[in-house]
């Protein structure tokens, strides 16, 4: 008894910080688990970027879990964190954009988006190129897949606030739009949780951005996306929901599926590169590649 007066305070202080500890992900097995050197996998075009013919993927593609992810930040009254990379998708052409993300707060917008021209960074008389962003909502931001067609007709695909993303949380989101059926659809975590038919030609694009709002890129609001991303794909087709449930269920650091329509896959492990053999490598600004990221990540 005499034991447990002297030293009870101090057990319990420490039973306290261990608890806290292991509520904040510290001692999640995801911490040790073995994590894949930036690079570690790739696409091989043997024939060179975009052909198609003996295309395989090369180095540790099962799945690993990433060394690093980018983080993305809002800076106040300047550009925001952002990775910009020239990727050409013809008018009428079916997409399909995958993206890792962990939205901080709710001023988290602009995952991935697009745009159109290069020597323009704005909407041109209101086309919007597809993009995968939150809006935010009392209990956290909720995904919405933005899209127009060449008419400059636009749609917002959403799961509403009634479905709020929790912050602090790893989610994978997917935005599929597809010109034959014309309807386009979202998925979170491997799951389908909107859809929205449409009508007309998909506006195009040749310019994608990660981590900003394309319809803000060009001023100084803090319309961008505030948190951690890793794992971007983008194909010029519409995958499926079985494709869908395959792609969630390898996790964060899953190779694409679909490489004879893979466009570009940015991992964001460690840097900007396009590691789907088409050369579309990324310019990073103002986005810093952090190892310290599993908080909020449970493996599907």
């Amino acid at each position: 008894m005499e034991y447990l007066m002297t030293y009870g305070w101090s057990i319990l202080i420490i039973a306290i910080v261990l608890a806290a500890l292991f509520q904040l992900g510290v001692f999640s097995s995801t911490n040790f688990a073995p994590k894949a050197q930036p690079g570690a996998c790739q696409v091989f075009r043997p024939n060179g970027p975009g052909t198609t013919s003996f295309i395989n993927t090369e180095g540790v593609c099962n799945g690993e879990l990433p060394q690093y992810v980018g983080m993305f930040s809002l800076i106040p009254n300047t550009m925001r964190g952002n990775v910009t990379a020239d990727v050409s998708v013809p008018n009428g052409t079916s997409v399909t954009i995958i993206v890792w993300a962990n939205p901080y707060s709710s001023s988290a917008d602009g995952i991935v988006g697009s745009m159109w021209s290069t020597n323009t960074i704005a909407f041109i008389d209101g086309q919007r190129p597809p993009t995968i962003y939150f809006n935010g909502c009392s209990s956290g931001p909720f995904l919405q897949l933005m899209f127009s067609n060449t008419t400059h007709a636009s749609w917002w695909v959403s799961n509403g606030t009634t479905g709020c993303i929790s912050f602090h949380t790893w989610h994978q989101f997917v935005g599929v739009i597809n010109q034959s059926s014309h309807t386009a659809y979202n998925y979170l975590d491997g799951k389908l949780i909107a859809s929205e038919t449409f009508n007309g030609i998909l506006q195009g694009f040749n310019f994608v951005i990660i981590g900003v709002n394309p319809g803000a890129f060009c001023c100084t609001t803090n319309i961008a996306f505030n948190g951690t991303i890793a794992n971007v794909q983008i194909y010029n087709t519409s995958l499926s929901a079985s494709e869908m449930q395959g792609l969630y269920a390898e996790g964060i650091g899953g190779a694409p599926i679909d490489l004879q329509n893979l466009v570009g896959w940015w991992p964001l492990n460690g840097n900007a590169n396009d590691y789907s053999g088409n050369n579309n490598n990324g310019v990073p600004t103002g986005v810093t590649f952090v190892s310290n990221w599993y908080g909020g990540y449970t493996p599907p």
